[in-house]
């Protein structure tokens, strides 16, 4: 549909991306050596230059000196420290090390810059540029923190940057465009389900110019800092700079990598804006919205306190009330919004948005807090675009399907959750898949001849085996699907995940996905910017409910309402039904339509409707009367005479009959 069409392409773009593969451990993979880049100085190992005297359970003993600050004195402490027998670079985000083997142990490590914008593509890809790349696919503008690879071994956006295997002295280069703070580095391995690649250490440097460059030194020794990296391919390490530098470049240099494997990785930069005094470079794009709303991350406790206040500040428009609990039993709270909250409006549509189905896709989450909180303050100051959409619809918002997943997402922050931890709700399940299969039962019917007239074309039933007592159903999906069926949905978007098709064929709803952004778990930072991104597109989108027909169907002698009243236009194999109550929407384009409104021991009724270029919906009632046998059943039910148009009915009737 070309509105929708029109409103969905205002969302923030997004590029779609596959899944990663499974972490080394799950091959049974030996644990990994390092490889030297050639030419470059040998980094510490975490085994000592002579073999250490080995213990009984299998593990060796061996003492390091460490340095630690007290008080301002410095004590010199000896520790035992148990290492694994076979040598390998394990990474550890606290822990920064010299070519002479001292270690530094730093405070507990947390960005305190936001990230300078690779996994959110706001670093273009000419600001990436690279020693050597093996192809295209594996170049600098794929060394993108959370990328991921396509399916086919070579394809041509892969999963990481890799240099070519002789490249003596391999480098990643950002130019930040501007001068930046640079305070830190995240880095991940090679996403691939062919190979298995990975960056051990690295050393980082500096420049002004992309000619002369300097690196990040060790505090004690003077020396070439060299950070450890990664040791599988999936899990995010941070190293903080030990100084952070102010510069407009800066160069990742890897120093040991997978043994057999290739200098691969993908990162993020931390940097800080700083001033340009001489006014030598661009001004920096500012990141920001003028609406005063509460841009953060919120955890449970905190979401369910900003929704409470958002029903305080707006009493009457706002009413809070939860669809059921997750496996942890944590409550999925809804924030309904309308003029009349609690009460469905004769004529008066129904819509939703639904966010966290994967627990680590924080934006879906935020953004649709920050909607509450705009809706309730711009109504308050009688924004019309806002009046009218809490007077003509109700607003059901549910920021958070799966808030499991979110908290053990939001335990490990924006930067380092990784592309995978938090997606999952507390059981295991991916909730994007665990909506029953309804497209086979109806593809199949269609195939055989079926449908509409032995297999309906809408409100497809569950599956047998999806309403067993032991089928692996989420209570989170339990908890939407009979949400669905309360309330009359007549458009959703979820933000984001595969249960479209679900609602689509098994209520009324007409619901699309979108992919809001690159950046599962943005940082705070840029909730701004994002907000500003998806503002208008989340308001425009909840206006193509208007476009289309609406009625009521009702029957001829009493005037009441008929439930599940099916209304079908001619030239679309997809039937919509009636609410309890008889009213009922359509979303269609402009044109003319012939509609057909059936109903069980009634007459159908055909009529054109036309549908402008204007704004509606447009109204589109019928009045059904009921069929002879209809009525002469309820007659006899109640004890009624039997009127005498009837009986001349029924005669005319058997009459035919006979």
């Amino acid at each position: 549909m070309w509105g929708l069409l029109l409103a969905l392409g205002a969302f923030a773009p997004a590029v779609g991306l596959g899944l990663g593969a499974p972490g080394a451990s799950v091959l049974g993979l030996a644990p990994p050596a390092t490889t030297e880049a050639p030419g470059s100085t040998p980094a510490p190992r975490s085994s000592p230059a002579q073999p250490p005297a080995e213990r009984a359970n299998g593990t060796s003993e061996q003492h390091l000196r460490i340095r630690v600050i007290k008080k301002k004195k410095v004590i010199m402490k000896k520790r035992k420290k148990l290492t694994r027998p076979s040598p390998r670079v394990t990474a550890r985000p606290q822990v920064t090390t010299s070519p002479a083997g001292t270690l530094n142990l730093t405070e507990k490590q947390e960005p305190g810059c936001p990230p300078l914008g690779l996994e959110s593509l706001r670093v273009s890809d000419y600001q990436l540029e690279a020693s050597t790349s093996q192809s295209f696919g594996l170049g600098p503008h794929r060394g993108r923190l959370n990328i991921q690879s396509g399916l086919e071994d070579g394809d041509l956006y892969d999963g990481a940057w890799c240099a070519e295997e002789q490249d003596s002295e391999p480098w990643l280069q950002v130019d930040a465009r501007h001068p930046v703070r640079f305070s830190g580095v995240v880095t991940q391995g090679r996403n691939s389900v062919w190979r298995y690649d990975w960056v051990t250490s690295y050393k980082v440097q500096f420049s002004n110019d992309s000619r002369t460059w300097w690196g990040s030194k060790n505090h004690s020794s003077g020396m070439d800092a060299v950070f450890p990296a990664n040791s599988d391919p999936e899990t995010p390490v941070l190293n903080l700079l030990p100084e952070p530098q102010v510069a407009r470049f800066i160069r990742l240099l890897p120093q040991t990598w997978l043994e057999g494997g290739a200098p691969c990785l993908r990162a993020e930069i931390l940097a800080c804006p700083v001033s340009d005094p001489n006014d030598l470079f661009p001004e920096a794009s500012v990141l920001g919205s003028s609406d005063p709303l509460d841009f953060r991350h919120h955890d449970y406790k905190a979401m369910r306190k900003l929704m409470k206040q958002v029903n305080e500040q707006c009493p009457n428009i706002t009413r809070i009330y939860s669809i059921g609990k997750s496996h942890k039993g944590l409550k999925l709270y809804v924030m309904e919004m309308s003029d009349h909250p609690e009460e469905h409006e004769l004529g008066e549509p129904e819509v939703r948005y639904v966010a966290g189905m994967h627990g680590n896709e924080a934006l879906g989450r935020e953004l649709l807090l920050l909607l509450m909180q705009f809706l309730c303050r711009e109504f308050l100051q009688g924004d019309p675009r806002v009046t009218r959409l809490l007077t003509e619809m109700r607003i059901h918002l549910l920021p958070s399907m799966n808030p499991d997943g979110y908290e053990t997402a939001y335990r490990r922050g924006s930067e380092l959750v990784g592309w995978a931890e938090g997606r999952w709700n507390h059981q295991g399940i991916d909730l994007n898949h665990n909506f029953a299969d309804l497209n086979t039962q109806l593809w199949e019917a269609e195939d055989d001849g079926l449908v509409p007239h032995t297999v309906p074309n809408h409100h497809l039933p569950l599956p047998t085996y999806y309403t067993l007592p032991n089928a692996t159903v989420a209570p989170e999906t339990r908890a939407v699907i009979q949400w669905m069926k309360r309330i009359p949905f007549v458009l959703s978007a979820n933000l984001h995940g595969g249960m479209n098709d679900f609602s689509y064929l098994h209520t009324n709803c007409f619901e699309v996905t979108v992919e809001l952004s690159c950046d599962k778990f943005p940082h705070e930072h840029e909730l701004p910017q994002e907000w500003e991104n998806n503002k208008d597109a989340l308001l425009t989108y909840l206006e193509q409910v208007r476009m289309g027909i609406a009625g009521v169907v009702r029957d001829k002698d009493t005037e009441l309402g008929i439930a599940d009243a099916v209304i079908a236009v001619d030239g679309i194999n997809h039937d919509v039904t009636t609410a309890w109550d008889g009213d009922y929407w359509r979303l269609l384009t402009p044109g003319d339509y012939m509609v057909t409104a059936s109903a069980e021991g009634y007459h159908s009724v055909t009529r054109s409707c036309r549908v402008p270029f204007e704004e509606g919906p447009v109204p589109c009632n019928f009045l059904l009367t009921k069929t002879p046998k209809e009525r002469l059943r309820e007659l006899l039910a109640t004890g009624a005479k039997i009127p005498p148009d009837l009986r001349r009915r029924l005669e005319r009737l058997r009459g035919r009959k006979n």
